[in-house]
């Protein structure tokens, strides 16, 4: 089975390309910690989704000391849109993480996770979701479930999809760009007004397991996005969870929040590395993971 990163994000509000940013004792990656969990998990190969440009960048660091796995790359360009449409002159950012998944679709032909390179969601979390697609057919997706409280940052507002579950399934999700604790109350903001929201909602990481199938949903549903009369093309996004969201809603697949006690943990801001550091260290310090990781 494939772990698919995503890496192609701008990580405007760090303010630099945080999935390259040593954390580890001797200048690991959140990255490195991922796919080091991926590889005792059970996967046997990694699909890097990142810019072009960057390509040279991750070969010569990660690329270069991750050894017996395959590793592929994938290319997340604006200009890579179905038949018949093409990218506005004007547009600047990527089109969002569907888009990013799409661009794996010719190289990705088996039982899948894709996830965020930036997110440190612990050794549980893939071990269960290896676990899970083992068995899982084509109509049934899923998810790591964690709860929005445990997922917030001090130090500014992250993005999150806020799900309605039923049965342990997906019932409804809605990717939410701005949440973040307003006066000790967790709020969103939607067209410039803040909404209060439950901090105990269900929450996506944009930590995923999928089947091929779900390439299908993805193209069909970014053409839809494309052609609809009020899409803004020169800076809406079309995201993992609006896929998952309109496949739920017509019936085409389910999509099970599975439970994890796995630990969390994320770099949205530069002033957050310093928790996670720490974190690390004393992950470290347990034993969970070796002080030199790939040696």
């Amino acid at each position: 089975m494939t772990a698919v990163i995503l890496a192609a994000g701008l990580g405007s509000r760090y303010g630099g390309l945080k999935q390259i940013d040593p954390v580890g004792p001797r200048g690991e990656f959140i990255i490195d910690y991922s796919v080091y969990d991926c590889i005792r998990a059970g996967f046997d190969k990694i699909v890097f989704i990142i810019k072009e440009e960057n390509l040279e960048a991750f070969e010569e660091t990660i690329g270069s000391r991750i050894k017996n796995i395959k590793i592929e790359y994938a290319f997340q360009n604006m200009n890579d849109l179905p038949d018949g449409f093409s990218c506005p002159a004007d547009r600047i950012k990527p089109w969002g993480t569907a888009h990013a998944l799409r661009a794996c679709r010719n190289i990705v032909d088996d039982k899948f996770v894709i996830f965020n390179a930036d997110d440190f969601y612990g050794r549980e979390s893939f071990e269960v979701m290896y676990d899970y697609l083992k068995e899982v057919n084509s109509k049934r997706f899923a998810m790591p479930g964690y709860v929005l409280s445990n997922t917030l940052s001090s130090n500014g507002h992250v993005a999150r999809g806020v799900c309605v579950t039923e049965n342990g399934n997906i019932k409804h999700i809605r990717e939410l760009k701005k949440i973040m604790r307003v006066d000790g109350v967790t709020k969103y903001e939607e067209k410039g007004e803040w909404h209060e929201i439950d901090e105990n909602s269900p929450v996506s990481m944009n930590f995923w397991a999928f089947t091929p199938d779900v390439f299908k949903h993805v193209e069909e549903g970014f053409i839809e996005f494309l052609k609809n009369p009020e899409t803004d093309l020169l800076t809406d996004e079309y995201y993992i969870p609006n896929v998952i969201d309109e496949g739920i809603t017509k019936g085409e697949f389910e999509c099970k929040v599975v439970h994890t006690d796995a630990k969390w943990m994320g770099v949205t801001y530069r002033s957050d590395k310093p928790e996670f550091e720490s974190f690390l260290n004393s992950k470290i310090e347990s034993g969970d993971y070796p002080a030199d990781l790939w040696n």
